[in-house]
């Protein structure tokens, strides 16, 4: 018989290991109050979780709020340790009917701390998501050992989508819907573009991964993820895209069959990352500086030596003493700089004091 004082959902039984486990529904009202965390102090081999990333919290919180009529979640995966009974609908039907829970038992979650996190904050705007629901599925607490198994199980085989993936499956973020236009129109971009890959092996027969012409465009217009572009931003990074593929002319001769994406990655700094995100620092500067005569320095581009043989330019920056091309915050800036030097484009003061550590052999990054 059920208990005087419990929780009751709606449920489906199911069996793995030869144990039981239940899908119910539950209110989103609910989520806050029955599921608790293991205490922060608590050291880490006594808990059944890892700790909270407290700083993606914020962005869970704003893309329910934000998309109330579409937000999705998948399923919490959590532990009960206490009484429950499941109540069949029927003989007919004996894994649907209502899972039974004490009042109180204890609810841990193994999988899903960050959504249960971000629910109750959006409550606390939204109260009249309350009412709404996220299916939870329900394993009997075994004790600790089982749980951290569980959280290690759960987590061992999940594998994160790259962030090209992420900006192809996105339909709401404007820089996301920019990259992909800029892609399906120009020529070039649409046939040697990976959609998937953050990063091109040797022998790719790509040029450019989705996630560094995505890049590019935020350095171009110095905006971030989930920020608002307007129409003049995204008619100047349509043209500047458009320029910019036939002033390079090492991507003119791939587009034309002249040479390979895999011997043009191999000879030159333009079929690599470093670049373009190079590229889109300087054109951000011409954007702002230059508005009226930008193009005029990208034409200027095609007259520039891209050679990884020109270790004048390009060693120190785009790549190091083994020849490796490296790409990092400060090798993207220091490539940035040499573009500005070859156009006769001045150093801002920040750019100045990153390009006086190559100079004094202190630069960690090359």
């Amino acid at each position: 018989m059920p208990m005087n004082f419990s929780y009751s959902f709606p449920a489906i039984r199911g069996i793995q290991a030869g144990r039981n486990f239940y899908t119910v529904m539950c209110p989103l009202k609910l989520i806050p109050k029955i599921f608790l965390f293991d205490e922060e102090e608590i050291p880490a081999d006594h808990r059944a979780q890892r700790l909270m990333n407290k700083s993606r919290i914020p962005d869970i919180t704003n893309y329910i709020l934000e998309n109330p009529k579409d937000y999705i979640f998948s399923s919490l995966t959590a532990s009960v340790n206490g009484e429950l009974i499941f109540q069949p609908q029927s003989e007919e039907f004996k894994d649907l009917g209502y899972l039974i829970i004490s009042l109180d038992a204890q609810f841990l979650i193994n999988d899903g701390q960050h959504r249960r996190a971000a629910i109750e904050e959006a409550l606390k705007i939204s109260p009249e998501l309350g009412d709404e629901t996220i299916s939870v599925v329900f394993f009997h607490d075994l004790g600790l050992l089982r749980s951290q198994q569980m959280f290690s199980d759960l987590n061992r085989h999940a594998v994160n989508t790259t962030s090209s993936i992420g900006i192809l499956y996105d339909h709401r973020d404007q820089l996301s819907l920019i990259t992909k236009s800029l892609i399906n129109e120009i020529p070039l971009l649409e046939r040697y573009t990976d959609r998937e890959k953050v990063s091109l092996s040797k022998n790719s027969p790509k040029l450019f991964a989705l996630n560094h012409i995505f890049n590019t465009i935020c350095k171009l217009l110095g905006k971030r993820k989930g920020e608002l572009i307007s129409e003049p931003e995204k008619k100047f990074v349509s043209e500047f895209w458009a320029l910019l593929c036939v002033s390079i002319l090492e991507w003119q001769d791939v587009l034309n069959k002249r040479t390979s994406p895999r011997d043009l990655r191999i000879g030159s700094v333009v079929a690599h990352g470093v670049f373009l995100e190079a590229i889109g620092i300087v054109g951000h500067y011409l954007y702002r500086y230059h508005a009226d005569q930008w193009e005029l320095y990208v034409k200027e581009l095609s007259t520039i030596d891209w050679s990884r043989d020109n270790k004048a330019d390009w060693l120190g920056r785009a790549y190091g003493q083994t020849g490796r091309i490296n790409k990092t915050n400060e090798t993207i800036q220091l490539t940035a700089n040499l573009i500005k030097f070859k156009l006769g484009l001045p150093l801002t003061e920040a750019e100045q004091k990153i390009e006086n550590k190559i100079k004094e052999g202190t630069s960690t990054d090359v």
